[in-house]
């Protein structure tokens, strides 16, 4: 599945809908370190990956940035638990 994820570096949110349902990751930004604070997709679209899709889109601008990341999102811990290619990143 292709996702049209949308970057709002104002609001520090990544986004994305499908089928007409708003998913979310939300982070906070300081001292080099990205922290995601939240991942939110709705029950109805769950299960797709799209949460992962999230968090990989914020990890890929984390290193782009140079950037440390902190999940502080319970879902963001274990995705980075399950994917060693970005574990140089955590904070």
């Amino acid at each position: 599945m292709h996702l049209d994820i949308r970057h709002d570096r104002a609001t520090h949110r990544f986004e994305v809908r499908v089928e007409g349902a708003h998913c979310v990751l939300d982070y906070m930004l300081g001292d080099g370190t990205l922290t995601i604070t939240h991942t939110g997709v709705p029950a109805a679209v769950g299960g797709r990956g799209v949460a992962g899709e999230l968090v990989r889109a914020a990890m890929e601008f984390a290193r782009a940035e140079g950037w440390k990341v902190r999940p502080a999102c319970s879902y963001a811990a274990v995705w980075l638990e399950r994917h060693p290619d970005y574990a140089e990143l955590r904070a």
